[in-house]
């Protein structure tokens, strides 16, 4: 019953997190979702869970869909064509590490997703860098204006 509830609750904490998530966090979240299934795949099938690991393959393959086709191949151009390819090869090499039961496949793919999202990771921070305006060191306003600072006149 506490599994169930804690689950419940967890479930719950996820539908919040995504309802209220700009596009950039929903992104990381799917890498999350992938990362965490493919480490799941990798888990079951080193314990012979078979069911598991399907299950756990078939979540990634999913996540990986997702990936592409919220691709805006319009707007990115070059580097969506390029994501697609890889998002392709990433569902075909699950598909095969699901066919072969080979954990060594997963663990290929878990890596790029896991550099893939800390990419993605650095390039928002660096959009966010340069949308965010610098502010100047010392700001220099005259005496008596209210506005605090250095007072340069005298």
């Amino acid at each position: 019953m506490d599994a169930n509830v804690a689950r419940r609750a967890q479930d719950m904490y996820r539908a919040n997190q995504i309802q209220t998530a700009t596009r950039e966090q929903l992104l990381l979240l799917t890498y999350d979702i992938g990362i965490k299934a493919c480490n799941g795949a990798i888990d079951a099938m080193e314990r012979a869970q078979i069911e598991r690991a399907n299950e756990e393959l078939k979540r990634a393959q999913a996540v990986v869909r997702e990936l592409m086709v919220t691709l805006n191949m319009e707007q990115g151009g070059d580097v969506a064509k390029a994501l697609l390819s890889l998002y392709d090869f990433f569902y075909n090499r699950l598909v095969e590490a699901n066919v072969k039961k080979d954990p060594s496949i997963v663990r290929e793919v878990l890596a790029m997703l896991e550099e893939l999202r800390r990419t993605w990771v650095e390039a928002m921070e660096k959009i966010r860098e340069e949308q965010t305006p610098k502010q100047p060191e010392h700001v220099a306003t005259p005496s008596g204006s209210g506005l605090g600072g250095v007072n340069i006149a005298g």
